[in-house]
């Protein structure tokens, strides 16, 4: 197969596996769900989704999460990973959305990523999935599969995040990226055995 037909493939068979994709992370508007994106750097969605219904439920909004000691928000999150940093980031980014933006999440990637603790990856999930523009969020695991489906030859995230926009109608992105997780997930782990992984075996099995 071509790279375009691999591509092609790959479209073709997620969308049957996965016709629907909900968002992993748990949330009811942009504002929870980019606190549970900047959250679930260093740890796992199942993890950040045991421990922010509690959060939201005393700081759902970033008013109410400004007002909270950095302390306090820690209190919350302590269980995951860089608890100390993320408390900070929450605190100050709340406190940011309510002097800049009326405390509404900001629908362009420069403002969001001006945002402490929002990097690249978060401002994309949140674009894509909270506001409907079209984005291409690549994690590690995003990044792994594309190198073993051959479809990018990127060093890093950033440049597999490049190579999949090339070779993906922009249509398909914003369901897409989420379709590659969930196949990850569940056909090909990072760790652990990839003799369920039919996709790769289906690309190569005439090279």
């Amino acid at each position: 197969m071509t790279k375009k037909q691999r591509a092609a493939t790959v479209l073709a068979e997620l969308e049957k596996l996965y016709p629907t994709v909900p968002v992993p992370l748990h949330h009811t508007d942009a504002f929870t769900l980019l606190v549970a994106v900047a959250l679930s750097a260093q740890s796992t969605d199942r993890k950040v989704n045991q421990i922010t219904p509690r959060l939201f439920e005393a700081a759902g909004s970033p008013f109410k999460m400004k007002e909270l000691d950095v302390s306090e928000i820690k209190e919350f999150i302590k269980e995951i990973g860089l608890a100390n940093q993320k408390a900070k980031n929450l605190q100050r980014m709340a406190e940011l959305l309510v002097e800049r933006h009326n405390g509404n999440v900001p629908q362009t990637f420069e403002e969001l990523e001006a945002l402490p603790g929002v990097g690249h990856k978060t401002a994309s999930v949140v674009m894509s999935q909270a506001f409907g523009v079209p984005a291409f969020p690549v994690d590690t695991h995003i990044h792994r599969l594309m190198k073993q489906w051959k479809l990018t030859s990127g060093r890093n995230v950033v440049e597999t995040e490049r190579d999949a926009k090339k070779i993906f109608p922009e249509s398909s992105w914003n369901k897409l990226h989420l379709q590659i997780i969930y196949y990850g997930r569940e056909f090909s782990p990072a760790r652990g055995s990839q003799d369920r992984d039919f996709l790769t075996k289906m690309l190569f099995k005439k090279e």
